[in-house]
């Protein structure tokens, strides 16, 4: 309901709300225990979690699928192992033999460069398609799908596989051209479904299923290829994403307006909050302010910087661990998990900071926004670059690279979140955007990899984690410079009178 100083109920302030009154007593705001919007958020932390754990097994299964680590090896130079084994004589990063009748192939480093690589390509082709789409119908039949989709397809893996490198490399573009279009409908349905002051730790708690499921993940490969044989991950995966599917049909909705199972008091809540911007942007964009819009551009420079080192890292981790460090499969695949725990664990913690630093107006948005960002960049390289000279200290770099993605969790309540503040109702495009920028170095740092790592060298490795490191130093510095946490004058849907009163109090008034 609209409040007598034109402010929306819990409706969120912008940069130059100092002298705004307070907002409602928080004993208007329903309770989110048990509400629709937190059961919504806790079926997306879900599915993130599966389509994660779909997007990385690859990654620790490629040991498991590979019978040599350097399959033609040089006839007149052997192998120098960077680092001695761990202690412990189940530790060696040795191939092993797979069960009877389980084929192992004779992928170079290359090779799997490009097939754990490989997703990428599809994934970022539908980012915008699937965010304009999402905006104007509504975005959970495309979530629903992008799951369920890559689950289906991912039950092909072994059989994609057998048939050769390319019908892999093929099956697993396809997997990302489905699943592309995930994230832009989760920031589409949020549009609609999260009140402003709740945004940040509802959709942080919502993304953060996908570190969670890296961390599951990771380690679960990694005993199943050693038990079961590495098919067994792939079939495994695939069918807890089409149980998945299942509920999220049976239980959720685009919008709190058509919402079965939502109260009164809850629905009527979110729609007053929202107001305006809660609505779809039918199917004209304003095509050039966004090209325009150097917000906007912040926002996709700074996740290209700072997605290089998270792909490096989601992709390649497994690789060093067992080539550098030499940790058997099921140790790599838990140790390679730590650091995506930490990351879920502080991004969950970082959107519940964030809104109650917006809330009590300690800082602005654009201020919480670039705090945030800041912060988790600037301390990833710096523990990125501990890494590369952490030697071949086993204890040193797995506490490196556990507080490097940790403490870069709490980008996840800053420049991951910050299309939403600045065009609520193209929420869902302008991350398609985004993510499309920011999925290219998720084709890139895979093959980089590879090729500064052909020699399975300390120092091939230590270049990757300076580049890494580097460029999220740069991602930090064009946000903190460029950002903003403003609604954009071209998101539109404000009348004048609206827009007059929004610049007076900081808020959409509804």
């Amino acid at each position: 309901m609209p409040q007598p100083n034109g402010l929306s109920i819990n409706s969120a302030p912008l940069d130059e709300s100092e002298d705004v009154e307070p907002l409602i007593q928080s004993d208007a705001v329903p309770p989110q225990c048990c509400s629709a919007r937190l059961n919504l958020a806790f079926l997306m932390f879900s599915g993130f979690a599966v389509v994660y754990g779909l997007r990385v097994n690859l990654s620790v299964a490629m040991v498991a699928m590979v019978n040599s680590t350097d399959p033609e090896p040089s006839q007149n130079r052997s192998v120098i192992y960077a680092c001695p084994l761990p202690a412990g004589s189940d530790n060696t990063s040795d191939p092993f033999p797979q069960h009877q009748g389980i084929p192992q192939y004779p992928w170079d480093s290359e090779t799997q460069g490009w097939m754990l690589g490989a997703f990428f390509f599809g994934y970022l082709c539908t980012q915008i398609p699937g965010g304009y789409l999402s905006d104007h119908y509504g975005g959970s039949v495309f979530l629903g799908l992008g799951v369920l989709g890559t689950a289906a397809l991912t039950l092909l893996t072994p059989l994609a596989a057998k048939m050769g490198s390319y019908w892999l490399f093929a099956l697993r573009a396809l997997e990302g051209f489905v699943e592309g279009v995930t994230f832009p409908a989760m920031m589409s349905m949020w549009a609609r479904w999260a009140p402003p002051l709740e945004r940040s730790r509802l959709m942080t708690l919502s993304g953060a299923g996908g570190n969670f499921g890296a961390f599951v993940t990771l380690p679960l490969t990694g005993y199943l290829c050693q038990t079961l044989g590495w098919p067994a991950v792939f079939y495994l995966c695939g069918g807890a994403g089409c149980l998945w599917a299942v509920f999220w049909f049976a239980f959720v909705a685009d919008d709190p307006r058509t919402h079965r199972r939502i109260s009164k008091e809850e629905r009527d809540y979110i729609i007053n909050s929202i107001g305006a911007q809660g609505t779809g942007h039918g199917w004209s964009v304003p095509v050039l302010p966004m090209l325009l819009s150097v917000p906007l551009w912040a926002i996709i420079v700074t996740q290209m910087c700072s997605n290089w080192s998270y792909y490096t890292m989601l992709t390649s981790l497994p690789t060093y661990m067992n080539d550098i460090m030499h940790f058997d499969i099921k140790s790599n695949g838990f140790l390679s998990a730590l650091p995506y725990l930490g990351a879920w664990l502080f991004s969950t913690l970082s959107g519940v900071a964030a809104d109650g630093l917006i809330e009590r107006k300690v800082f602005s948005i654009t201020v919480v926004r670039k705090l945030f960002t800041l912060v988790g960049l600037l301390a990833a390289a710096a523990f990125l670059v501990a890494v590369a000279y952490a030697g071949c200290s086993h204890v040193l770099t797995v506490t490196f690279l556990t507080l490097s993605m940790t403490i870069g969790g709490t980008t996840a309540s800053g420049v991951y979140m910050n299309q939403i503040d600045i065009a609520p109702r193209y929420a869902g495009l302008l991350l398609g955007i985004t993510n499309t920028f920011g999925t290219i170095p998720g084709i890139l740092a895979p093959i980089a990899t590879g090729y500064f790592t052909e020699d399975r060298t300390m120092a091939g490795w230590r270049k990757v984690f300076w580049l890494a490191a580097g460029l999220n130093v740069a991602g930090a510095l064009v946000y903190t410079v460029f950002g903003s946490g403003k609604i954009q004058p071209w998101a539109g849907a404000l009348d004048d009178g609206a827009e007059a009163e929004q610049d007076r109090s900081g808020s959409i008034s509804t």
